[in-house]
């Protein structure tokens, strides 16, 4: 399983909301953890129509690519910012249009069947305004044919408060194993 952390404050709600959840998986499930802001990656420019493929990905970007490509599941962690993903993870998704046209990457082929999660912390009083993050990345997994794991949502408005969401806690227990 790859947990690729999309918040820009280390050790925040989402993560640790996600690190509870992945405490529920076997030991035999192999767990990769990757933050984005460890792997920044430059503005994404669309060339499909000018170049019509893109170069092989190097540096951050292969690290990415290979992480991606090479996990069966995908969690991905992010806090709900201005409704939406933050950034770095919009940034990754951007790089998805690239890697489907990478001559031998078959990027969308060896997404197909492969899971994604989703793990969130909101600070809004409504849960409800999550649904924007949820619809875009279940449209992303949708897109690659992925199968879709599920939300895990939690309220976290200054540090450490998902830690004292009860309902998120007992929901991150069991959030792995509920497909």
């Amino acid at each position: 399983m790859l947990f690729l952390l999309a918040s820009a404050r280390r050790d925040g709600n989402t993560e640790q909301l996600a690190r509870v959840a992945s405490a529920s998986l076997s030991l035999a499930v192999q767990q990769r953890w990757l933050h984005l802001d460890d792997h920044p990656l430059p503005p994404f420019r669309d060339i499909r129509h000018d170049a019509g493929s893109y170069p092989q990905p190097s540096g951050h970007e292969r690290v990415l690519a290979d992480a991606t490509l090479e996990a069966t599941d995908l969690v991905l962690a992010t806090p709900l910012y201005w409704y939406s993903v933050p950034a770095s993870a919009k940034l990754y998704l951007d790089y998805w249009s690239a890697w489907m046209r990478v001559p031998g990457l078959d990027f969308k082929a060896r997404m197909a069947g492969k899971r994604m999660w989703v793990v969130s912390a909101y600070s809004d009083e409504d849960p409800a305004m999550v649904q924007p993050l949820t619809d875009t990345l279940r449209l992303c997994a949708a897109y690659l044919q992925m199968e879709w794991g599920g939300v895990l949502l939690g309220y976290g408005s200054r540090p450490g408060d998902v830690m004292r969401d009860e309902g998120a806690l007992e929901r991150a227990g069991r959030f792995f194993h509920a497909s």
